[in-house]
């Protein structure tokens, strides 16, 4: 069942990495496979999938997951990109591998990429698929996503039951869909260790896009600030000529890639059936209770 705005069919788009660490974090530390290692992520990723699909039941989904904290062409571009970040112990790592085999064993698409992140998969589908007549449902509370958002597309942050579509992200953040990564280079990203302009805050950065349009067109007319009613106008054109190549560095990391492997054709994202045993054996594996493997058999197809 796939819903549909203005003849436009959805295709949803989940951010599996954010769900896992959800569940991480959020999860009692009593769920142990039968080797004795915590799977405590994995079972409460697995029911948040559950809930998803008895809710949506898409036809055509994929669940994206980032390779790693390290590996991203951002890193190379600037190398402290994410650097504030621990790296996921071994017992995460382990059941990052767990949760993206339960996706499979479901039958449905999992991307991954070790030169792109889960982001960046996402945008790629998004765009690609728009082209081809789809609308796009997001399924992620990640603010830098706001910025995929096209006029029938919609973000949902699941957990909190909030959806929003282009108006809403400049509800939140004070900016439309195409300013976001500018937005961002501007005041920074303290989740990605990105700094940002110094002394340019998320209102200031707003007021600065709202005026210019771009951070293209405001580094062209930096002399111009000065004379904003905007508090502190002088100090913030001399910190914005003063970091303008940094800005624009931030810029390519706050920029989600629409060139990524992401799925090209929605036949990619159509759910695939799956042999039960493959899931059997999961479920065996994690010792999943009888009412998580009823559900899971459910979905099956």
């Amino acid at each position: 069942m796939n819903a549909t705005e203005n003849g436009r069919p959805a295709v949803h788009l989940v951010d599996g990495s954010l769900y896992v660490f959800r569940a991480w974090n959020s999860m009692p530390d009593e769920f142990h496979d039968v080797d004795g290692h915590p799977v405590n992520a994995v079972h409460g990723y697995t029911r948040f999938l559950c809930e998803l699909l008895e809710r949506v039941q898409p036809e055509h989904i994929a669940v994206a997951f980032d390779a790693s904290l390290t590996s991203s062409f951002r890193n190379a571009i600037y190398p402290p990109y994410k650097a504030n970040r621990e790296l996921p112990p071994p017992d995460l790592e382990r059941q990052f591998v767990q949760c993206r085999a339960i996706t499979e064993a479901l039958g449905l698409c999992l991307m991954i990429d070790h030169s792109y992140e889960a982001d960046d998969l996402i945008g790629s589908t998004v765009w690609n698929l728009r082209a081809q007549g789809w609308r796009s449902v997001i399924v992620s509370a990640d603010k830098d996503f706001g910025q995929l958002l096209g006029e029938h597309d919609e973000q949902w942050d699941y957990g909190r039951g909030l959806r929003w579509g282009p108006a809403g992200v400049h509800e939140r953040l004070g900016v439309h869909p195409h300013q976001v990564a500018d937005y961002l280079a501007l005041c920074g990203d303290s989740v990605d260790n990105i700094p940002g302009v110094p002394g340019v805050g998320a209102k200031t950065a707003a007021a600065l896009l709202s005026h210019f349009g771009s951070l293209d067109i405001l580094l062209e007319r930096i002399d111009e600030v000065a004379f904003l009613r905007l508090r502190g106008a002088a100090a913030c054109a001399a910190r914005l000529r003063e970091h303008a190549e940094q800005a624009r560095i931030y810029r390519r990391l706050t920029r989600i890639a629409l060139d990524a492997p992401g799925a090209s054709s929605i036949e990619v994202l159509q759910r695939q059936s799956r042999p039960a045993e493959q899931l059997e054996a999961l479920c065996e594996q994690l010792r999943m209770g009888a009412f998580t493997r009823s559900r899971l058999r459910a979905l099956l197809r």
